[in-house]
């Protein structure tokens, strides 16, 4: 269960009541949570395939910012070029999967709609790094091989103290 103080920093940080959260993810090193992971079923019907969903707002600019320097156009042609990461990024897909159905396992939710289907571009290109530095912080390093390279990037996001004070 997530607690009233991390669903007021999420509500914070997203600005809006947040959707369906399973539990924290990932807590910035700030105390806050930065990653969600959500419910792979919202409580209004719709399947939502993004079980990691990224909530630091300086994290999400910083990255917004990197989106648009044509990081993901350069990230999706190495996967073309390099058998090995486009291998280790098939696995963040699985990796992916899997922590999904675990949580459709403990709530009971069925969601045949997104079945295989994960986030981001996994597993064949890159179109959200949002997602990607989220599976890493939430399943941690060496899972998603892009993704960690987005944190590396991103540097110390939380270095000026929590990006909200609920």
């Amino acid at each position: 269960m997530i607690s009233p103080e991390d669903t007021a920093a999420v509500e914070a940080q997203l600005g809006r009541t947040p959707r369906s959260i399973h539990e924290v993810g990932h807590r910035c090193p700030c105390g806050n949570p930065d990653v969600v992971t959500t419910e792979p079923r919202l409580d209004n019907g719709t399947p939502f395939p993004t079980t990691f969903y990224l909530t630091c707002p300086r994290a999400a600019s910083r990255i917004g910012t990197l989106e648009a320097s044509g990081l993901m156009k350069e990230m999706s042609a190495r996967l073309q070029e390099d058998e090995e990461l486009a291998d280790r990024y098939r696995a963040a897909h699985e990796a992916y999967l899997a922590a999904r159905n675990a949580i459709e396992a403990e709530t009971g939710h069925d969601v045949p709609e997104i079945a295989g289907i994960s986030a981001g571009g996994l597993p064949d290109r890159v179109k959200c790094l949002h997602v990607l530095a989220g599976q890493s912080l939430a399943q941690g390093r060496g899972v998603n091989p892009l993704g960690d390279e987005v944190l590396d990037l991103l540097g110390e996001w939380w270095a000026s103290g929590p990006c909200v004070q609920p």
